[in-house]
């Protein structure tokens, strides 16, 4: 048997059951994607790939979506210290531990509330240093739309960490609203 005709079997036999657990653990489209990537490392690798092949592809998948969620914490990690450096208003640290454990708390809780978009277009600008231009390439649209939508994702950002300190108002400067230079 060659390596195609390997291949071709182990993927007739097992792409359901792969996509099928993917798809429990990430969801349909993102599901998808994890295992055409698994089918991929399995071709580069299908002399390596055991009998039965399907643990190993489950393996594959499970280390495929647990990169991606790493990858996905990082941005998220990012994009709350960038949500906190907003809600200083930029300025250097204070010193006090005690606050930054709670701006970081409410800076969490603030970027969870915010749509999966909102986050995206957020960290684009702040964690990817991207300019609005180059991130309306990415998200496919003007860069007067994209402007639009950044303003209303920080007002979103803003309302999100508004709500987050309501149990301890001064964890809020007075000045977040003041957005000049940020994310930009």
């Amino acid at each position: 048997m060659t390596e195609a005709q390997r291949f071709r079997e182990m993927y007739e036999e097992c792409y359901p059951r792969v996509l099928a657990y993917a798809t429990g653990l990430v969801g349909r489209q993102v599901g998808e994607d994890i295992t055409s990537e698994t089918f991929t490392v399995a071709w580069r690798r299908v002399r390596d790939v055991p009998r039965p092949a399907l643990p190993w592809l489950l393996g594959v998948a499970r280390n495929l979506v647990r990169e991606l969620r790493r990858r996905d914490s990082r941005q998220y990690a990012v994009a709350a210290e960038e949500a906190r450096r907003i809600g200083r208003g930029g300025g250097a640290d204070t010193g006090d531990v005690a606050a930054d454990v709670t701006d970081r708390e409410a800076a969490l809780q603030a970027l969870a509330g915010l749509s999966d978009a909102d986050r995206e277009l957020l960290t684009l600008l702040a964690w990817h240093g991207l300019t609005p231009k180059q991130a309306a390439h990415v998200m496919g649209c003007a860069t007067a739309t994209l402007t639009v939508r950044l303003h209303r994702a920080r007002r979103r950002l803003e309302k999100a960490l508004q709500t987050t300190s309501v149990a301890s108002p001064d964890a809020r400067p007075a000045h977040l609203g003041d957005h000049k230079g940020a994310l930009t």
